[in-house]
């Protein structure tokens, strides 16, 4: 998959230079009628992609449950961008670093996906960052409880992008979710990854 891969994600994401793009998804696509979102605050993710010899795989974190922000749940590494942020990429190398410790000399940081505006107030921008193998990665605790891989093989199979429903606020809700060894990849990172999985394939 990795040659391929690497192809589309090289030629259909936005370039860096150019990523001021318009194209916007949300926690509201499952869920039409429900245009609620707060006003958005800028933020960024890294969807760091590891070159894994044996099948590349995206790295996820679970966020420490202390955290103010989405606490335990299944998150890209990444938050609110800084005034001192030259732009989404600084952000998404800053907190990948600062968060988990993946020091920017393993990223090629190679392109952007459409922005995502999360029910929390946030518009994401989401990085897709190549990652050589041999880094060592140093966990924020006060952040991030634990940090895994997934195999693109398993995330860009549609078939895995499973919908469910829940009540949140008062209405009946449906988001993505993608079960994985244990872990529930599952609303707005859930619905980034099934936005990359469009971007790339459909």
């Amino acid at each position: 998959m990795s040659a391929d891969f690497e192809q589309r994600l090289r030629t259909r994401l936005d370039p860096l230079d150019a990523i001021a793009s318009e194209r916007t998804r949300s926690d509201n696509d499952l869920n039409p009628g429900f245009d609620n979102h707060p006003e958005q605050r800028p933020a960024a993710v890294l969807a760091p992609i590891i070159k894994r010899a044996g099948g590349w795989t995206m790295l996820f974190t679970a966020r420490s449950v202390e955290t103010p922000a989405h606490p335990g749940q299944i998150s890209f590494p990444g938050g609110r961008v800084q005034a001192s942020d030259a732009n989404a990429v600084e952000t998404a190398l800053r907190e990948t670093f600062e968060e988990v410790g993946l020091d920017r000399s393993f990223i090629e940081p190679i392109g952007a996906w459409d922005r995502y505006d999360t029910i929390t107030g946030f518009r994401v921008t989401p990085i897709v960052g190549l990652v050589e193998p041999g880094f060592e990665l140093k966990l924020d605790p006060r952040e991030v409880a634990s940090a895994f891989e997934a195999p693109l093989d398993f995330l860009m199979n549609p078939a895995n992008h499973e919908v469910r429903e829940t009540e949140f606020r008062g209405h009946l809700r449906r988001y993505y979710v993608m079960p994985w060894q244990g872990h529930n990849i599952w609303g707005a990172t859930a619905g980034m990854v099934r936005a990359l999985y469009e971007r790339l394939y459909l």
